[in-house]
């Protein structure tokens, strides 16, 4: 117990396991980005068209 690290070394990724890592976090990059703009599109829809018509 005394002699174990405090802070366990993470596992080593070979380059196969990164590729698969890294096209996991595009995949989840475009869905929140997509999500965002399905809010945005829907917010605008439900203001109406004459939310672009005010006054600055």
């Amino acid at each position: 117990m005394m002699n174990e690290p405090k802070h366990p070394t993470p596992p080593v990724l070979t380059p196969e396991q990164l590729a698969q890592q890294r096209s996991r976090s595009k995949a989840l990059g475009l869905i929140l980005g997509g999500f965002a703009l399905l809010f945005f599109i829907v917010t605008i829809a439900k203001l109406g068209s004459s939310v672009f018509n005010r006054p600055l």
